[in-house]
């Protein structure tokens, strides 16, 4: 028997039908259709590519520049003195305002460089020659949540694409059987960031370009084993008659971007059953990688799984991976408002060995040249004393100190400085839209050439602003 159309079927049809086709011919012409039928299809970069993957380390809760990175004798000489002028509502506890306050951390030259880096970085300043350091890195809030988004999305506010999302956007996947992007969270109970998932989420991008969060406990991923009554058979078969229902409403309605994207996540989920458990095996690295990362020691082993399994991922083509060092809360992350000397010691002894084996591993693969490192949190801390038991620091969106590693940039250098105390940016200023343009810059992309319209306007991951920082793009 004949389809019978209805009045509205019928003019959708046959009166809309060639301008539909002729609407999703644009769209696709503009790269505003995702991908056709396969959205993480790969594409070429606007320019040659310096880094094929990037692995973010993000500091979160918020590193203390002036006791890691961005050594400040001043801070030791004037320590206890009031900052005069100073505006206390710069953090968040206004009546707790102190001193400066020096760092209860010694600080020692490393590599040829000289770079003077914190005692709590034992491991990790052997790397230095290779690092290209921000210290004049300033962001606009000083709340976790905005200034994460701000951070991860170039803008204080949720529902915009993150830098991850953009990324895979531009450039597609490499893998077929592996997330293009991928996030790991604190794996000891302390909770994700503030703001949760909206911290890799695809905003107005079709969802398939958002994170895959890997669980830090238990199945990183749900459904990764086949059902126990399915043979593999009844799943393809099965996976075949949704693709083909689905594409027959795509079809009808090529616009639809998100209807691509569900055809390829279940797809992806199907590859990945057999791809991700092997990535994902840790038990298959010699005894030698496994104790450089430190696995072997209770203090940083959950830490150093998360780095190697990110050297697996980009091994394997995944595109970008982010490792949140540290959970939601206060001293439950690098947010050291009471006890920086406790707080930070904490984390650095977590995280010094596996980066630095990371670094290590990388480099001794040929895979340090065209993968992107990067240690960067939401905002730094105030030089002066947080008043408590044992003294903290408050936020402080003004300076904040960055680095990254391979993908082209170059080792050894300093870019931008803050005053004499760290309290401000005041030599060539960085903003995050111009780390966020460097960035895309190292993977072949032109943060003003990458956009996505939405409602009415072409959007970008530096929104009006950003600059490439030459002076570490080698």
């Amino acid at each position: 028997m004949d389809e019978l159309l209805n009045r509205r079927q019928l003019l959708q049809r046959c009166g809309m039908g060639a301008g539909a086709l002729g609407l999703a011919a644009l769209l696709q012409e503009e790269r505003l259709l995702a991908a056709g039928v396969d959205p993480l299809a790969p594409r070429a970069p606007h320019f040659v590519a310096k880094a094929k993957a990037v692995i973010w380390i993000f500091v979160n809760g918020g590193q203390s520049q002036v006791d890691t990175w961005d050594y400040k004798p001043e801070l030791a000489k004037r320590d206890g003195q009031a900052l005069e002028g100073f505006d206390r509502f710069t953090g968040f506890f206004a009546n707790a305002v102190g001193g400066l306050m020096k760092s209860p951390f010694e600080f020692t030259q490393h590599g040829q460089c000289g770079k003077w880096v914190s005692s709590i970085f034992p491991n990790l300043a052997r790397h230095v020659d290779k690092m290209a350091f921000i210290h004049s890195l300033h962001t606009e809030s000083n709340n976790h949540s905005p200034a994460l988004f701000m951070m991860n999305c170039g803008l204080p506010r949720m529902g915009f694409p993150c830098v991850g999302s953009w990324a895979t956007y531009g450039l597609g996947s490499v893998s077929r059987n592996l997330p293009a992007f991928v996030v790991m969270s604190d794996p000891r109970g302390r909770g994700l960031p503030k703001g949760h998932a909206t911290n890799w989420g695809a905003g107005f991008l079709p969802s398939v370009f958002q994170g895959t969060h890997f669980r830090p406990q238990g199945d990183p991923i749900d459904n990764l084993n086949r059902p126990k009554e399915m043979n593999a058979a009844q799943q393809r078969a099965q996976l075949d008659l949704l693709a083909d229902l689905n594409r027959v409403q795509l079809a009808v309605n090529p616009q639809e971007s998100e209807l691509a994207a569900r055809i390829e996540s279940f797809e992806l989920a199907y590859r990945m059953q057999s791809a991700a458990p092997e990535a994902l095996d840790l038990e298959k690295e010699p005894e030698h990688i496994k104790k450089l990362y430190g696995l072997d020691q209770k203090h940083c082993a959950h830490f150093a799984a998360q780095c190697l399994t990110a050297r697996r991922l980009v091994e394997r083509g995944t595109r970008f991976v982010q490792i949140y060092s540290g959970g939601m809360e206060n001293q439950q992350s690098w947010d050291g408002h009471n006890d920086i000397a406790g707080n930070h010691t904490g984390f650095a002894l977590e995280s010094d060995q596996p980066v630095a084996a990371l670094l290590e591993d990388l480099a001794q693969r040929g895979m340090l040249k065209d993968t992107l490192v990067i240690w960067a949190g939401e905002f730094g801390r105030l030089p002066v004393a947080q008043k408590s038991g044992k003294p903290g620091r408050d936020h402080n969106p003004h300076a904040m100190t960055a680095w990254m590693v391979g993908g082209g940039v170059k080792g050894g250098v300093t870019h931008g400085a803050s005053d004499e105390i760290g309290h401000k940016a005041a030599v060539d200023k960085v903003h995050v839209n111009d780390f966020h343009a460097t960035i895309l810059h190292q993977l072949g992309l032109d943060h003003e050439k990458l956009t996505y319209r939405y409602s009415g306007r072409d959007f970008r991951l530096t929104d009006v602003g950003g600059k490439v920082i030459k002076p570490i793009t080698g």
